[in-house]
């Protein structure tokens, strides 16, 4: 039984979401293994909205089996408040269709201050995180000194593990000219009442996959945020906390790399990045803000404008190395519908000399100008085909030619925000 890997092929924001969403209903179970509440999927079903932070996507689906993984970090308060929600909506009547590792490390209160007073002493430097407490969380793991989920759900072993980290977290605080809001007691108390809410999903999870994958179940792996943000492969120093490669699947749960047979990389049909860094096929013109209206290209998590640009195939060639990329799935085609031209940067520029790869040098890409292919573009609608071959012949073209840039082939197509609105060309579950 095959089991897929869904991973960004940008800067995040690809609509991971929704093929995630569409795909689980040829999984058993979805594993999130990595990032945090910096992460934002909105999926629309039958017309309702519904965005998700850090439970996986599949919880939409009744009788699907959603894990957090130990290499996810893990806010507590926002756990559960999506947890309410999902109720509310009438979602995850069994709790036992959602599972949280134990050693999966937990975002606590200084983690968020110290990501927030950091950013501020930085000024114009500042990286542009989401201030959620991410990078600080995964800090105290790699320095040995963070808190785990199972440190919760024991308030004996809570108390004296926020002990022993809040003295130097308040003391960071200070040095960055901020004011520590900050009560010990306070602290324990509301994390060993989470962590009893906590405990209803709390589990090894790597034993349990390993026992699902053993009873032939199908597993599928998401994703968060996008390749051109991994901490090791991203545009460093310019990137998130976790590896986000699908490399990092297997780690962020247990499981060997034996797991995976099939790697699923998720690409608009232009581009988007939040946050600072460089960015050679941005717009900063009319026809970019056309791109963030149209496509409404707003963060699910923060709210914050995303930048916008054409398609980088340079970036699109680089994370189908890095990930090992078996299929494309490219996401808001219908956005580009009614632009007489459509651009594919097809090589850079840096100080007159030609780039077809990706630089890993930093300091080149931020230098670096966008050289692009023009093709023509179309003005038919799209939002209601469901069937490659009735795409205008347009549309059709620059799919194909994505395909041949790329050297991955095109799987899938997102054609609206609703789960309806998404075409599988070839399903990787059959493959």
């Amino acid at each position: 039984m095959p089991n897929v890997v869904v991973v960004g092929a940008q800067w995040g924001d690809e609509g991971k979401g929704k093929i995630v969403d569409l795909l689980t209903s040829h999984a058993d179970v979805v594993v999130r293994f990595q990032g945090g509440n910096n992460a934002g999927h909105t999926l629309v079903v039958g017309g309702e909205k519904t965005v998700l932070h850090l439970i996986p996507a599949g919880i939409l689906h009744p009788g699907k089996s959603c894990v957090i993984g130990n290499g996810v970090v893990l806010d507590p308060t926002v756990f559960v408040m999506e947890i309410d929600r999902l109720k509310q909506k009438g979602f995850l009547k069994d709790d036992a269709q959602l599972l949280l590792s134990l050693d999966a490390h937990v975002i606590m209160p200084w983690h968020k201050q110290i990501d927030v007073a950091r950013e501020a002493a930085a000024g114009a430097g500042k990286i542009g995180t989401t201030g959620r407490g991410i990078g600080p969380t995964y800090e105290d793991k790699v320095a040995r000194r963070g808190l785990r989920v199972r440190d919760l759900l024991n308030e004996a072993r809570l108390a004296k593990r926020v002990k022993e980290r809040l003295p130097s977290a308040i003391e960071e605080l200070k040095r960055l000219g901020a004011t520590p809001d900050l009560d010990e007691t306070t602290i324990v108390r509301t994390h060993a009442e989470l962590g009893k809410r906590l405990a209803i999903h709390a589990t090894d999870v790597s034993l349990w996959l390993h026992r699902a994958i053993k009873a032939g179940k199908q597993l599928l792996f998401e994703g968060a945020q996008g390749t051109m943000l991994d901490v090791d492969h991203g545009s460093y120093p310019y990137v998130t906390s976790s590896n986000t490669v699908a490399g990092n699947a297997v780690v962020g749960c247990g499981l060997g790399p034996g797991a995976v047979d099939y790697v699923l990389g998720i690409t608009k049909a232009y581009s988007t990045r939040v946050g600072s860094g460089p960015y050679p096929t941005e717009l900063k013109d009319e026809t970019g803000e056309r791109l963030r209206k149209v496509g409404n290209e707003f963060g699910a998590t923060t709210g914050r404008p995303r930048r916008t640009g054409w398609l980088d195939m340079l970036a699109l060639r680089y994370a189908a190395r890095v990930n090992g990329l078996d299929g494309l799935a490219v996401t808001k085609l219908d956005c580009l519908t009614g632009f007489e031209t459509v651009k594919i940067a097809v090589a850079y520029k840096v100080d007159g000399k030609l780039h077809d790869e990706m630089p890993s040098d930093l300091d080149l890409l931020e230098r670096a100008e966008a050289v692009y292919e023009e093709l023509p573009g179309w003005t038919e609608k799209v939002d209601g085909l469901r069937r490659f071959e009735a795409f205008p012949a347009n549309a059709q073209a620059y799919v194909k030619r994505i395909e041949a840039l790329s050297g991955v082939k095109v799987i899938g197509l997102s054609v609206g925000a609703d789960r309806g609105e998404t075409i599988l060309l070839q399903n990787p579950f059959r493959t």
